[in-house]
Parts: C-alpha cells; structure tokens; sequence
C-alpha cells in the first residue's frame, strides 16, 4: 500500500504511532482478540493465517514492507478474523485502531490505495478459486511460486528464491492441496529443471519456463 501513495501522503500516514521492531514468529495479531492497532509493515514478511472448522491452522496469505495488517478489525471494532505472525525481525509501526480511520477521513488518497489493495486481495482469493476449478496440482502450485517469485523474489545463484520461508504444507494450504501431493508436484517440477527445492524454501531455476506451464503471464498482477 505505501508505494501507492504520493510521498507526501506517505510521510504523513508514517507519522502515525510508533515504529517497533519484532523477533521473529512474534504475533502481531492473534484470530479472536479483539481489533485495537492496526501494523505498518516497514520492514518486514509476515504470514496470515486461520484455524478451520476442525481445529487445523492453514495459511491463507502472505504480506510484506509496505503492506497493511489488521485494518479490518479496526474498521469495525470487532474480533480478529486471522492471525499474524513475523517471519523474521520485522519492523513495524504500529497505529491505534481510532488514529488510523480518522487519518482515513482527512487523507483521501491513503483511503483510495487501501481500497485498490483490498481489491488486489479480493482478485487474489478469487484468482485461487478459480485455479481450483480449473487447473490440476501441478499447475496451481506453479501459480502460486511465479506469484510469490514476483512479489517477493531476490536473486539467487540458480535463479530466484521465491524470498518466502514457506514449508511444502504451506505452499499445500496456499493452493488446497495435501502435502504429499505438494512433494510429488515439486518433484515433478524439479525434474523438469524449473525449481529447486530447499529447506523451508523454493528457488525458481527458471521463470519463464515456470510461467509458461503455470499458464500465466509475467505482467505483475494488481
């Protein structure tokens, strides 16, 4: 959200609350507490994730710097629908619920970019339905490694790390599979020289031979 903004308008959002560093797999907010702040992601990877109707955790997104976390809640007062959890050392600043919706009445155009990003979400979830109906394993994991290679990608020696540390029944829960299917699709992928697994991570050998069979293009969504 912060590189939607003009600079003035960013440096006026960033004047709001205070700036707080996290540990790693701190959470920053928990599914149930009720809604008061809302996080500035500065520097920082965090993982969304939701309890099911049978007790299991499953990972339903991932937001990096510039990204907002926990605005929902504070718009309505009421309960937290997800939890949040650090990746690694995050920095953050973290805003009172209240502070943060009246900046919204005052400030037209961060009201506009959070708008725009819960459009960007909605087409996301969306998107992942539809993978859902109409692609195989295989081909939805690989949707959703050139997605993570895009927004959150770093160079590496083999080609590019997906710059998430996300474990194979992460990437399951992200595309609605099983993790023996998620090891049996990586495989599958690596065989054909398009990925390389690594502990707690993927690395993309090669792009455009990944976004040509996930059937995607490499035009950045949103």
């Amino acid at each position: 959200m912060l590189d939607r903004l003009p600079e003035a308008a960013r440096e006026d959002l960033l004047r709001l609350g205070s700036p707080v560093t996290y540990p790693g797999r701190h959470v920053l907010v928990r599914e149930g507490d009720p809604g008061h702040a809302v996080y500035l992601l500065l520097d920082a990877l965090v993982k969304v994730t939701a309890l099911t109707e049978n007790g299991s955790r499953t990972l339903l997104s991932i937001r990096a710097s510039g990204d907002v976390v926990g605005e929902t809640a504070a718009f309505g007062d009421c309960a937290r629908t997800a939890t949040v959890t650090t990746c690694g050392r995050s920095l953050v600043r973290v805003v009172k619920g209240p502070v943060f919706t009246a900046h919204l009445a005052r400030a037209p155009e961060v009201a506009a970019a959070l708008s725009r990003v819960a459009m960007d979400r909605l087409r996301f979830a969306n998107r992942r339905r539809l993978d859902f109906a109409g692609y195989e394993a295989d081909v939805r994991l690989a949707r959703v490694l050139v997605d993570l290679a895009v927004q959150h990608g770093r160079p590496h020696r083999e080609g590019v790390d997906v710059g998430v540390p996300v474990t194979q029944a992460e990437l399951g829960e992200l595309v609605g599979i099983r993790e023996r299917t998620v090891q049996k699709a990586m495989h599958d992928l690596s065989a054909r020289g398009l990925v390389l697994q690594r502990h707690r991570g993927v690395v993309v050998r090669d792009m455009e031979g990944l976004t040509t069979f996930a059937d995607l293009s490499l035009r950045p969504s949103g």
